[in-house]
């Protein structure tokens, strides 16, 4: 599986020769190894790729993720068969036991809500201690719904007591396009270990393909958290966009060693089917951000 992340913004027509997939643009022709490529975003409604190019893509196990004509992501590729045991892994997902489904779902919130109280705290935002008391009361599978409240709370100090997540500004426009990304990269893992990203542990929207992983996606949504506090929310242009897809690429830490985020969504992921399996949350590893 690749590293490498690969975004094409321009005019150009991809297609596939000796393994390398072609980019050939108006200013010349480039060449990328496929076996190099984690991630591909067609950030752009004027390339054209041929089935040939994509169907390598998808047994190299790439994400390929398309862009409407605004840039933001609206659809991405996922295969069919992520895993030679994809029957037994989804036979697994499917007997999950409840408890454990849910056990692992406060563990993740549990989480998120400290990763939201770090942030506030390292910005010397007073509402942190809110949000800590929040992680303490907080019930098995959420029952007292302290996601919600700390959520409202969060978001507020980060951006004004007037904000709220279903504001067309553009700073809802870089935390939907940034999650987007990391879902993708979670999307990739789930199907490369053989289950279905459509069974979740807490998220059961029967229109989402992708209940799992947006339960699993909690706790990293600090990562673009940070970054889009950080930045001018007067515009979000391709300078933005660019640097949320290539968060892919900063250094994290998790189980005490330095990892690129993409490297590192893996072995979280992995974790915690471990956990559903064995039946034990503490088999959880998160990743660990500076803030």
């Amino acid at each position: 599986m690749g590293w490498r992340v690969v975004v094409v913004d321009n005019r150009a027509k991809l297609d596939f020769k000796m393994n390398y997939m072609v980019v050939r643009k108006e200013c010349g022709c480039n060449r990328v190894y496929i076996n190099e490529i984690q991630v591909l975003v067609i950030a752009s409604t004027a390339v054209s790729l041929t089935a040939a190019l994509l169907n390598q893509l998808i047994k190299a196990k790439v994400k390929i993720i398309f862009c409407d004509e605004k840039f933001n992501p609206t659809s991405e590729l996922v295969s069919l068969y992520g895993s030679h045991n994809t029957s037994k892994r989804c036979r697994e997902q499917i007997e999950w036991a409840e408890d454990i489904k849910q056990s692992v779902w406060t563990t993740l919130v549990k989480q998120k809500i400290r990763n939201q109280a770090r942030l506030l705290k390292s910005m010397n935002k007073p509402e942190y201690s809110l949000l800590d008391s929040y992680v303490d009361e907080l019930q098995f599978n959420d029952e007292s719904q302290r996601e919600g409240h700390a959520a409202k709370v969060y978001f507020n100090s980060l951006f004004g007591k007037l904000f709220t997540r279903d504001d067309d500004n553009n700073i809802n426009a870089a935390l939907d396009y940034g999650y987007s990304i990391l879902l993708s990269a979670i999307n990739r893992e789930i199907v490369a270990m053989g289950y279905l990203t459509q069974l979740g542990l807490n998220h059961c929207n029967q229109f989402n393909p992708f209940n799992l992983s947006c339960d699993i996606i909690e706790p990293l949504r600090g990562i673009v958290d940070r970054y889009v506090v950080g930045i001018n929310h007067t515009n979000f242009t391709r300078k933005e966009r660019l640097e949320l897809i290539d968060l892919l690429n900063s250094e994290v830490k998790i189980e005490g060693t330095n990892q690129y985020l993409s490297a590192a969504i893996k072995v979280y992921c992995k974790s915690i089917f471990d956990a559903l399996k064995e039946n034990d949350i503490s088999l959880i590893r998160f990743v660990e951000y500076e803030l």
